[in-house]
């Protein structure tokens, strides 16, 4: 009895101290991933704040991502080496000759593309052949990705680390604050007849007219307006290639518009009961935030329940 005590003892200290760990290195993977984008930034004048972008997009949509590197950038392998390096030689010669893009960025002179210093700096490399400025940028964007959605989800999340100085913004909110009287439950999935039949693809919280709204997670608003379903909506895209979707507002904040950079807690609006019909269509449903989520796996975008995500932010917030 005593050994499985102290067996049991000793795999709950194992958890905590590992889940300790990870606390720790989080600040300094941050700190790292930060340097090496400073230190390419120096070597090719490309901003730190799009080489991170372009990181943290790939970190979205890369399912295999090694835990051990800091960049997620997948190169094909094809661009990498080159159409006539078949055998995928490292030689930074070799792999100019084949008109391969892969460099060497930590100067042992091969390109590596399970280097993170040579992948992030063959990518930053490759961006230059265009220009530094930022229309520069957005056409190398589109050359590289061919989808429009994806070189706006980059910029846009640039704008986000630019505005901010940093890639630590993993913080969250609760669009509701928490001292208004609300309530919601799980909503997806259900039936909606306005408009044909179709499930419901978000969470209904419902609240007073008037309450204010807030943005959840950092990012860039890009709809702002009318819609028959929606009502008065606002849409931001936040930097982990979710768009974030507030529906049958009240009103929006005075000065809100497309492009402005939003952080947790920001108020973007207030909640209504508009919609399901012309322009100012108000009132034939109690008022409520329609809250949906959509995401973006870098080929096709689709709706998701936000049900545990605004439970996991109501409670950090109560937390706090």
């Amino acid at each position: 009895m005593f050994k499985k005590i102290i067996l049991i003892f000793c795999v709950i200290f194992t958890i905590f101290i590992s889940q300790a760990i990870a606390k720790e290195k989080e600040p300094q993977a941050h700190t790292d991933e930060m340097a090496l984008y400073k230190k390419t930034e120096a070597l090719t004048q490309i901003p730190w704040y799009y080489l991170a972008a372009i990181n943290q997009y790939e970190s979205n949509i890369e399912k295999n991502a090694s835990e051990n590197r800091l960049i997620s950038i997948n190169i094909p392998e094809k661009l990498w080496f080159g159409v006539s390096n078949p055998n995928h030689i490292t030689n930074t010669n070799i792999i100019q000759i084949s008109n391969g893009i892969g460099e060497d960025g930590n100067g042992d002179g091969l390109a590596d593309p399970t280097n993170d210093e040579d992948v992030l700096y063959s990518m930053a490399n490759y961006i230059k052949r265009y220009g530094v400025i930022e229309q520069d940028i957005k056409i190398a964007l589109w050359n590289y990705y061919k989808r429009a959605l994806t070189v706006q989800s980059i910029e846009q999340i640039a704008d986000v680390y630019k505005t901010f100085g940093t890639i630590n913004l993993e913080d969250s909110d609760f669009p509701i604050p928490l001292q208004h009287n609300y309530s919601y439950r799980s909503t997806w999935g259900d039936a909606r007849g306005f408009g044909g039949r179709r499930i419901h693809e978000g969470t209904d919280i419902f609240a007073n007219y008037g309450t204010p709204i807030k943005a959840s997670r950092y990012g860039v608003v890009e709809i702002v307006g009318w819609n028959r379903f929606g009502g008065w909506r606002i849409g931001i895209r936040d930097i982990y290639n979710n768009y974030h979707y507030y529906a049958h507002l009240n009103g929006f904040k005075d000065g809100l518009s497309v492009g402005d950079v939003v952080k947790p807690g920001d108020v973007i609006g207030s909640v209504g009961a508009s919609g399901y019909g012309p322009p100012g269509t108000s009132g034939k449903f109690p008022p409520h935030l329609h809250y949906g989520m959509y995401k973006d796996n870098g080929y096709s975008e689709w709706a998701f329940d936000p049900y545990p995500y605004l439970k996991r932010w109501e409670q950090k917030a109560k937390n706090k």
